[in-house]
């Protein structure tokens, strides 16, 4: 569901985007962005935890982070706000996990500035 959500936005905002055949991809999609090709890691959290934040792991099912050889973005999908946060992987790299809060009015990620942050991709 993540995926196709992020297709649509995407495209919707004009990249071009493509699915890779099969699973063997640290990467999900692929986003076309006019002058390149970027590889994007798509999450998602509906549930949120303690002080209404959604916690994103920066790995897939191993504990190994994500490496800029294997994604050049992770894209984290709030889906009860509808709030999409894009991480260039230079950023998330040395965390195995970020803790995002965006309904929340009391507290604040340190992460709040790759909220919506489309112009990362473009």
């Amino acid at each position: 569901m993540a995926e196709t959500a992020f297709l649509a936005k995407a495209a919707g905002l004009g990249f071009r985007v493509a699915k890779p055949w099969g699973e063997s991809s640290r990467y999900d999609l692929i986003v076309d962005n006019g002058r390149k090709l970027l590889r994007v890691q798509v999450k998602c959290a509906h549930r949120a935890g303690e002080y209404r934040g959604y916690t994103f792991h920066a790995h897939g099912n191993t504990a190994r982070v994500y490496r800029s050889s294997e994604i050049d973005f992770l894209a984290a999908y709030v889906v009860p706000v509808e709030a999409w946060y894009l991480f260039p992987v230079e950023e998330f790299r040395k965390y195995k996990s970020m803790k995002l809060f965006p309904a929340s009015r009391r507290r604040r990620s340190k992460f709040e500035k790759f909220r919506e942050a489309w112009w990362t991709v473009s």
